[in-house]
């Protein structure tokens, strides 16, 4: 298939059979905040043909620190109609589905037997809906990419793409790990992490609503870095460049 002029500059790198494979893939990513909406760009600025995007929050002004969508025009606005406006404008031939509410295991189960996605990103901060997006993918034979806390982080040279056995200092993965091995879940989830041990100062309890009891503080970079490793992997293993 002929490549769109906007990708010549990406056909010159990674080949027209490359560009042809990502065309042909269909994408999910379920979570659009400060890690799922560079990811989500990066993917479509890579030229992936098909994508679902799934969130069903709207934007808050605690967001502007670290969100793509994030902007004081943007402030109340689901964030899946600004990032679907946005990647539309990027690619108009972009397949685009988009999902403006939060899934329950019936819900993303259903989508995922239904698509047959190339691959999916997890990009959720709350534990129970991630947890269910896994094994929803793990049980399906979906090939998944999950992103564990930004949050408390610093240093770009401390993340790592690693097996999810294989996650260290990273509080988030230590949860998502116990709650794994009750369903005897060991390794198979390929996850992007951080190594850099998180100060307990930046820690904050919550009153325990949206399903986090507790959150890190942020840096404007650090959940982009994960969405930017994320959408590297994703676009290496399915255009065979790894």
């Amino acid at each position: 298939m002929a490549t769109p002029k906007w990708l010549e500059r990406t056909e010159l790198l990674i080949g027209d059979e490359c560009i042809d494979k990502l065309a042909l893939s269909n994408i999910l990513i379920i979570g659009l905040g400060g890690v799922g909406s560079y990811a989500a760009e990066f993917l479509v600025r890579s030229g992936i043909g098909s994508m679902t995007i799934v969130d069903g929050d709207f934007v808050d002004e605690t967001n502007k620190n670290r969100q793509l969508v994030a902007l004081n025009s943007t402030l109340g606005k689901l964030k899946t109609e600004i990032m679907a406006e946005r990647l539309l404008d990027i690619n108009p031939a972009l397949k685009l589905n988009v999902i403006s509410n939060f899934m329950d295991v019936d819900d993303m189960t259903s989508l995922i037997e239904a698509e047959k996605f190339s691959y999916a990103l997890d990009c959720i901060d709350s534990l129970t809906p991630k947890i269910t997006m896994i094994k929803c993918a793990l049980t399906t034979k979906t090939k998944i990419i999950s992103s564990m806390g930004a949050g408390g982080k610093l240093d770009p040279s401390k993340i790592q793409v690693a097996d999810i056995s294989k996650t260290k200092e990273c509080k988030f993965a230590h949860m998502v790990r116990k709650i794994l091995k009750k369903d005897k879940i060991y390794r198979g989830l390929l996850t992007v992490f951080s190594e850099e041990i998180q100060p307990k100062e930046a820690l904050k309890y919550t009153d325990g609503k949206n399903y986090k009891k507790s959150y890190y503080g942020t840096i404007s970079y650090m959940p982009a870095l994960f969405g930017l490793i994320m959408a590297s992997e994703v676009i290496r293993r399915l255009g065979d460049l790894k």
